[in-house]
């Protein structure tokens, strides 16, 4: 019998880089599969949603205009920091999601190969969604893809780390800004994975995570002036909430990937990172 005393953990949200505690201070008990008791997850209010939405903005002129070269050597070193902690996400998606210590051991690495599958996306993705657009007259007509800015993310509810790296990733190797809600009922991979963030050459503020309820935090993102779109993947099983949050994102014409069912483990493709992607259109005299 060890006589050590238990240290117990109460989990921060991820905002600007930063690790706060919810504005309201208040905070909710997280269990595993089997109701025992894990960790106190923080329940940020409207302001932290705020507050994670002005880091996200300050943080997109800088993200944006780096280099794809540049971001896909840091999302590779996210997947490069993920691998040395493997075994402590194994044990928390194990515990999040009622798996086998093999089954979680594989959604971790294959949402470790996910990062490394869309670092190496940072540089390309311009050759499919770019053109060169045939016109009559003498000019060049160049279409080239530009982020769409701060994207407001419902991550999947069930899908506590792999789902989540799936809808993170597409996102931000364009050049875009996160705010991600967490799985309500298993947020600890996610709020973890802001702690290997921290340490990972993201800049503080491309990435904000936040715990707590999407119906409380749905809301409020989906009607932010400065966000300019959402991706509804978390409120899959609620169709009201679904239906008000696309309202609510009308008011400012945001970009919105609505959600449906989605196996989080076969091949992603190219459709999240093309969602939140802008068209620049250029024409170009021709030197004759």
């Amino acid at each position: 019998m060890s006589d050590r005393l238990s240290v117990l953990k109460t989990y921060k949200l991820y905002v600007g880089g930063k690790f706060p505690r919810s504005e309201s201070g208040r905070v909710y008990e997280v269990t595993d599969a089997k109701g025992k008791w894990l960790a106190n997850a923080p329940l940020p209010s409207r302001k932290d949603a705020r507050d994670a939405v002005v880091a996200a903005r300050k943080a997109f002129g800088g993200w944006s205009g780096a280099t794809a070269y540049n971001r896909g050597q840091i999302l590779y070193r996210v997947a490069e920091m993920l691998e040395g902690r493997r075994e402590q996400f194994a044990a928390e998606v194990a515990d999040a999601e009622g798996l086998s210590k093999a089954k979680a051991a594989a959604q971790v690495d294959a949402a470790i190969d996910r990062w490394v599958w869309y670092a190496g996306w940072s540089d390309k993705v311009a050759q499919i969604a770019g053109a060169a657009n045939p016109v009559a007259g003498p000019y060049f007509n160049l279409s080239s893809p530009e982020p769409t800015g701060v994207v407001a993310v419902l991550a999947p509810q069930k899908s506590s780390f792999l789902g989540l790296v799936s809808v993170i990733a597409p996102a931000i190797v364009t050049g875009n800004t996160v705010v991600v809600v967490t799985s309500e009922k298993s947020p600890l991979p996610a709020l973890s994975l802001g702690e290997v963030l921290a340490t990972s050459d993201l800049p503080g503020g491309v990435v904000n995570v936040l715990s707590g309820r999407v119906n409380e935090l749905g809301g409020p993102l989906a009607a932010h002036q400065d966000v300019n779109a959402i991706d509804l993947a978390g409120a899959a099983d609620d169709a009201e909430l679904v239906k008000a949050l696309e309202t609510a994102a009308a008011d400012n014409l945001k970009r919105v990937l609505r959600p449906r069912a989605t196996d989080w483990t076969a091949d992603p493709g190219t459709e999240r990172m093309l969602a939140f992607l802008e068209t620049k259109t250029v024409w170009h005299p021709m030197g004759v």
